[in-house]
């Protein structure tokens, strides 16, 4: 029964939002009574909450997540570089983590102009789509790179990379100059640059600026997004922490 609970909450994945009854039942594969049953104990449990004839994520969960102690204790040593980063840029500012092929948002600051922006704290996308991603990506373990390479690449935008030996020519560019580019390939009209956050060799998070398009101007955003990451990877160096993520 579990794995039938732990089912009904992964169909939120990626972007939350409301379901029907049978729709859940259609993504899921169980019966419509199972899944009646299922909603209902996980609505008692705060786990889901219903409005009407569709369920949403409940709030217990966003509670118990932020509780997870490596993203709590990432963030919070995070927090004040993200803040001068913001105070240096006016600009959207992130911090993501690797989790299998995506980068997992643990904090974002909004900058002063709205963003269309498919990032969102606790959101997935994928790593070859997003500065974030391919920073952590290019200083990941070389496996990692390859097994992603073999794979067909995910489409997020009309620019979004998805010829493997391009993308091999992005990673080795980002390993040389330790920033990493994000042109309109997860949303139209938002470029970002990433620079990664180390422990030892590999990288154990990732922080990026996002801007407008028509006022992405790397060389100025360059120096503030790479001494963010310096000083976050100092701290982070040697930390419980940082062994947590990495492992």
């Amino acid at each position: 029964m579990l794995d039938k609970a732990a089912a009904v909450l992964d169909c939120y994945r990626p972007d939350g939002g409301a379901f029907r009854l049978t729709e859940i039942a259609a993504h899921t594969g169980l019966a419509k009574t199972t899944t009646f049953r299922l909603c209902a104990d996980l609505v008692r449990l705060g786990l889901l909450d219903r409005v009407g004839e569709t369920y949403r994520l409940g709030g217990k969960l966003f509670e118990l997540g932020s509780l997870v102690p490596r993203r709590q204790d990432l963030r919070e040593a995070a927090l004040p570089f993200l803040q001068d980063l913001f105070e240096a840029t006016h600009e959207t500012v992130h911090l993501g983590v690797r989790e299998g092929f995506e980068v997992v948002y643990v904090e974002r600051i909004h900058g002063h102009q709205a963003l269309a922006l498919p990032s969102r704290i606790g959101g997935r996308l994928p790593l070859t789509c997003t500065g974030v991603g391919k920073a952590l990506l290019a200083f990941s373990d070389g496996a990692l790179t390859e097994e992603v390479l073999s794979q067909p690449l995910p489409r997020l935008s009309p620019h979004s990379i998805t010829d493997p030996a391009r993308l091999r020519t992005v990673i080795e560019q980002i390993q040389v100059s330790g920033l990493a580019y994000e042109e309109q390939e997860a949303a139209l009209g938002v470029s970002c640059i990433a620079s990664p956050v180390f422990d030892g060799p590999t990288a154990v998070a990732a922080l990026s600026v996002a801007v407008p398009r028509a006022r992405f101007r790397p060389a100025q955003l360059a120096p503030a997004v790479r001494t963010a990451a310096l000083g976050l990877s100092r701290v982070m160096r040697g930390s419980d922490t940082a062994r947590g993520l990495s492992s």
